[in-house]
């Protein structure tokens, strides 16, 4: 069973209200430790600069996308496990295919709520206590 307040999370977006909504969803769920990063550049420095047990990122960023962010992430020795979700508007069976082929663990599509983002979670981090 995972802890979700002992678990740090990182909600990468390039569109501040879609970190607040994500944060607020996190919230309800129990997580407590949440961290933010407008971009997949930033999120990189705060992954590499820290210890994340969860990465949550929208797939269309500038300048680099959430797709580059989870190919770097992956290519990472110390990085490579961190659980990736990706979150998009785009439910195109390509996107989903190139993310799971980058290692993506799981991906959920926009608009969603606090009960579908705490299954998405389960699936990859185990039961939330």
């Amino acid at each position: 069973m995972a802890k979700a307040s002992a678990t740090p999370v990182l909600v990468v977006d390039d569109y501040a209200t879609m970190r607040r909504i994500v944060r607020n969803l996190l919230t309800q769920i129990g997580f407590t430790q949440i961290e933010e990063a407008a971009d997949g550049a930033e999120a990189l420095g705060k992954l590499r600069g820290s210890n994340v047990g969860l990465v949550i990122s929208d797939w269309n960023m500038e300048p680099m996308t959430g797709l580059q962010l989870l190919k770097e992430v992956r290519a990472d020795v110390r990085l490579k496990s961190t659980p990736f979700i990706m979150v998009t508007a785009e439910s195109k069976t390509e996107n989903v295919v190139a993310a799971k082929e980058a290692g993506v663990n799981n991906y959920i599509v926009k608009p969603f709520n606090a009960e579908t983002l705490k299954k998405k979670i389960e699936s990859v981090l185990g039961t939330l206590e």
